[in-house]
């Protein structure tokens, strides 16, 4: 989070969020994904709430994260995004909390050495409670349900209580947003974030001998602390670092509550996080959730799979960003490994063409994901690499600049995926698989992922 200016109070009356032009025109339009309220009264009371409460993030913040990724953009710095494929309630706790901000600012030391860049630090974190489902109900042994859609939405046990849609689960989200949030700002200005400290929890990584293929890295960064430290750096202003907070803007109840008018400039913004997202099947054109989210003056990013076609990635920039405004618009490539190199380029290239600027990230995982032979989805490691690999390469071949990462990842010692140096194979799922939707890299492999990352960064700058 960022310290901001203070302003002074308009002149001129600024118009609610309910009065704003536009901001309901979602409502006439198809709507995919949405929960199904099952209690009238429950769900006015519930949007009433939060209509009325403070905003989760403010406007200024969200100005500051659009020209950090402004830069992203122009190859001036480069974006880590991170965190949990869906939030729970139960997780959210001070230990959990604070393993997945520790391994994304250890990540990002490693990724800053490698790309001489600033690195963006976003968690998937204080809001990413609803998730796209493929199909809408779930059968276990001849019992049908409403599949699990997160719990902003419903609960994960199979019983009709549990997963019944249930709008009260909203206030719920944004309480345990609001707790997040206050944990991370703690977290990251108040010294958890020294460079040296983080620095001294990545020479615990390089203990484990699985790793020492990256040991040469590391002593690399090790020297420049330490030449830093002699030349008398002021570590102290390095105790403190920018930190957003980022969800895929699925539930669209949830997301109009939570728009407010800023004072200063009379615009909408979205105040449930600073980056909001469009995915993969939610993108539709002419569906609610572009129109929605072209409205607001947040950061937008969009998923982008396999399917996806140059003329709809430029009709997406026409609708979503037309003043061609750097940092407006992210787009996040989800193609797997087997396609990045082949559907990429196109993309790529006709968007540059076009004279848009937007950021190219990489989400590695979801383009990735199989089922193990003992029944569990998984991702293997080998593949989420290749991905990203691919993903330099096709940049490097066409002159453009790779932006950035989006990786579902936690700081718990989980089994989820499969493989890397230190590697998890299927037998440790029985255990130690914990996500409730889609599998994570764990602490170690995340870490793993930013060594590589890092050492393609640093050969496209050599």
């Amino acid at each position: 989070m960022t310290d901001l200016p203070v302003t002074t109070a308009p002149t001129e009356p600024i118009p609610s969020a309910a009065d704003y032009p536009g901001l309901d025109a979602w409502r006439g339009l198809t709507a995919v994904q949405q929960p199904t309220w099952t209690d009238s009264a429950v769900y006015q009371a519930s949007v009433a709430e939060l209509s009325a409460l403070p905003p989760l993030v403010f406007a200024g913040e969200v100005d500051v994260l659009r020209e950090r990724l402004a830069a992203a953009a122009q190859g001036k710095a480069f974006l880590l995004q991170g965190g949990d494929c869906a939030e729970t309630f139960e997780g959210a706790t001070a230990d959990k909390i604070s393993a997945r901000v520790r391994t994304i600012l250890q990540m990002a030391v490693v990724l800053t050495y490698g790309a001489s860049l600033p690195v963006i630090k976003m968690g998937r974190m204080a809001g990413q409670f609803a998730k796209p489902r493929s199909s809408n109900d779930e059968t276990r042994n001849g019992v049908t349900l409403p599949a699990y859609r997160g719990d902003m939405v419903n609960g994960f046990d199979f019983t009709p209580e549990s997963r019944a849609h249930d709008a009260s689960r909203m206030v719920r989200a944004y309480h345990t947003s609001a707790s997040t949030l206050n944990l991370i700002r703690a977290f990251t200005q108040g010294g958890f974030a020294d460079l040296r400290l983080v620095h001294h929890w990545n020479k615990g990584f390089m203990a484990n001998p699985a790793h020492s293929r990256y040991e040469s890295l590391a002593r690399e960064i090790d020297r420049a602390v330490k030449f830093m430290d002699a030349c008398g750096a002021d570590f102290d202003a390095l105790k403190r670092v920018e930190f957003f907070a980022s969800h895929e803007a699925l539930v669209l109840d949830y997301e109009r509550a939570l728009t407010r008018i800023d004072s200063r400039t009379g615009l909408p913004y979205g105040t449930s996080g600073h980056f909001l997202w469009i995915g993969e099947r939610t993108r539709q054109l002419d569906g609610a959730h572009v129109d929605f989210l072209s409205r607001v003056r947040n950061p937008i990013g969009v998923k982008l799979g396999p399917g996806s076609s140059a003329d709809d990635a430029l009709r997406l920039i026409e609708k979503l960003d037309p003043e061609r405004e750097p940092g407006r618009l992210t787009f996040i490539t989800r193609m797997g490994a087997k396609n990045i190199r082949e559907k990429l380029p196109a993309l790529v290239e006709k968007v540059t063409a076009s004279g848009a600027q937007v950021l190219w990230v990489t989400d590695p995982m979801h383009g990735n994901t199989v089922t193990s032979p003992n029944g569990y989805k998984t991702r293997n490691f080998d593949d989420v690499i290749d991905e990203v690999r691919g993903f330099f390469e096709v940049h490097k071949s066409l002159g453009t600049f790779p932006g950035g990462l989006h990786v579902e990842m936690t700081g718990d010692d989980v089994a989820e995926c499969l493989g890397g140096s230190d590697p998890i194979d299927q037998e440790a799922f029985l255990d130690r698989y914990e996500s409730v939707c889609d599998p994570r890299l764990n602490h170690m492999q995340s870490l793993e992922m930013a060594f590589l990352v890092a050492g393609a960064l640093a050969k496209k700058g050599a």
